[in-house]
């Protein structure tokens, strides 16, 4: 299916969609260095006060 609107858009101003997924994944991968959590996991529970 064709979007010419769209197709207009992405030319005019490049893909935004594109650009976000991007900059998203990159920060993923930073975070993940920072932070080495993985994902689907839950973290331990804290101890009860004494």
């Amino acid at each position: 299916m064709r979007l010419p609107v769209y197709e207009g858009l992405v030319r005019e101003l490049g893909d935004v969609l594109a650009e976000t997924r991007e900059v998203a994944e990159r920060m993923e991968r930073q975070m993940r260095q920072v932070l080495p959590v993985r994902p689907h996991t839950r973290p331990a529970p804290a101890p009860a006060p004494r």
